[in-house]
């Protein structure tokens, strides 16, 4: 299996810092994006030591833990107690900090999504594309218990208050979805600083007229130009047998 990664990150064009973290592991088949929250600093802690908490555990437990699955769940949980533990023992602006985090992990048998909170899990196989992850947000919610439409959906205030997160509570429930891949498949990563702003339309659009890097930048161009009310993070992963 060969695989091919392109990456990129914006703080947009209403935030100060950058919040958003990411991570991938070509070798270990391992590829994830965070969102942090939690104040100027908050955010930023929480999004990075996600990210390197998850890889390291994922790493670390092939070994000992062989089901993917709960290998997954392992190193989320590893995460989520890490973060809560430091925030709570240092300083007090770290106080309540937490993450979104969106994860891919592929094996030579299936590939396996992971998910708390909004950010997503695209997938582009030409020329369909489709969301795998579903977010864990107020607005789903309601959307699911049909007191919104679609219609309404990006319209509605509180749209970026999320319901899961890694790090506000100790302890964390992870969506693990398991599925087969085939060549040529590729898997867009992003924090809703893009998927918030810029229809999925417009997504599959500029995916099925650009590749590589240009399709990653021109994503968070898209964002830049409906306000760039985020930081907005895209990464791409294509595998190649």
């Amino acid at each position: 299996m060969s695989v091919a990664v392109w990456v990129n990150t914006d703080k947009g064009l209403k935030r100060e810092n950058n919040q958003d973290s990411f991570l991938f592991n070509e070798k270990e088949g391992l590829f994830v994006v965070a969102d942090g929250m939690g104040g100027h600093l908050g955010g930023e802690v929480a999004s990075k030591m996600a990210v390197e908490t998850f890889v390291q555990a994922m790493i670390e437990q092939k070994k000992k833990i062989a089901s993917p699955r709960e290998r997954i769940q392992f190193s989320y949980q590893s995460a989520s107690a890490r973060i809560y533990d430091h925030a709570n023992t240092e300083a007090s602006d770290l106080h309540g900090m937490g993450t979104t985090m969106v994860a891919v992990y592929y094996t030579d048998q299936s590939l396996y999504i992971a998910n708390v909170g909004d950010s997503r899990v695209y997938l582009f196989r030409q020329p369909f594309f489709w969301q795998l992850t579903e977010d864990h947000s107020l607005v789903n919610e309601q959307l699911r218990a049909g007191l919104v439409t679609e219609a309404e959906f990006r319209n509605l205030m509180g749209r970026n208050v999320i319901t899961r997160s890694v790090g506000y509570e100790r302890d964390v429930i992870v969506d693990v979805l398991e599925r087969p891949f085939t060549r040529g498949d590729q898997f867009l990563l992003c924090s809703d600083g893009l998927s918030s702003l810029v229809p999925d339309a417009q997504i599959a659009e500029i995916l099925r007229k650009h590749k590589g890097e240009e399709a990653i930048r021109n994503c968070i161009n898209a964002a830049l130009a409906r306000g760039g009310d985020d930081n907005v993070t895209v990464m791409m992963v294509n595998l190649k047998y």
